[in-house]
């Protein structure tokens, strides 16, 4: 069993690496032969450079620990009041009433078009930039709990009352363990909105962080560094992603 097991995640692997090694392949051969106009796409070489020379002068990591204390920062904040007013509005009626409109308003609205409202109100400071952050962190654990509360099975339910148990037992024995895997599917997208809202939040207001290594790139038209920014956000998105599937797992066991 452990041979077919160890055979199917080899497959597994290998068939989403394919076409990843195919666009790396082509890119490679590509800046060697002259196909690829090295000007508009940076070729391996001049990548390797601009990492080795950030690198070693200390700005890449210096880019990348102020993108993320900002999304940890602002991922805190979102999700937890996400999960708050979620465990709320899915646990007492009146106040799924009394947020069904605002949350029906406001959801649609991209937190990127906020960032112009939020610099007037709040400036370019760290404040805007956590305030993106934390929107973009909060709609996804609102509606994932939500979601979760509502999904308790009724027949639990009628269960649990019948043996005369208290409304402090159904919820913690049944209510939030039939929850906790659409929270942590929250989590899950939050972070990875939260991490798209900062790097957008620093392309127009930054003078620190990724956002801001993509946006001096532009402008000096160096693109082995907007190459190699873009590459950064795609690693620590994946990152980001695999761990918090780990953590799903982990604590969401009984869940395939």
């Amino acid at each position: 069993m452990k041979k077919y097991g160890v055979l199917n995640r080899l497959e597994t692997i290998s068939s989403a690496m394919f076409i990843p090694v195919i666009i790396i392949v082509w890119w490679w051969y590509g800046a060697k032969n002259g196909t690829l106009n090295t000007n508009l796409i940076a070729g391996p070489d001049e990548l390797k450079k601009c990492f080795t020379d950030m690198w070693q002068d200390g700005s890449l990591q210096r880019y990348l620990l102020a993108s993320t204390g900002r999304v940890l920062k602002g991922f805190a904040i979102g999700s937890s009041l996400g999960f708050i007013v979620g465990t709320l509005d899915g646990l007492l009626p009146p106040v799924r009433k009394l947020l069904a409109a605002v949350i029906g308003i406001l959801r649609p609205i991209p937190p990127i078009s906020l960032i112009p409202f939020l610099i007037l109100w709040m400036g370019i400071g760290e404040s805007s930039k956590l305030t993106i952050i934390a929107i973009g962190a909060f709609w996804a654990v609102l509606l994932n709990t939500i979601q979760g509360f509502q999904e308790t099975d009724p027949k639990l339910l009628e269960l649990a009352k019948a043996f005369g148990k208290s409304k402090i037992e159904i919820l913690f024995r049944i209510i939030l363990p039939s929850a906790i895997p659409s929270v942590f599917t929250g989590l899950r997208l939050g972070i990875s909105h939260a991490w798209t809202a900062v790097v957008t939040a620093e392309m127009i207001a930054a003078s620190s962080g990724v956002g801001y290594m993509i946006q001096i790139a532009r402008e000096l038209v160096r693109p082995d560094m907007l190459l190699l920014g873009i590459i950064c956000i795609a690693c620590i998105g994946l990152i980001i992603d695999l761990v918090m599937t780990l953590i799903l797992k982990k604590i969401v066991y009984w869940r395939a």
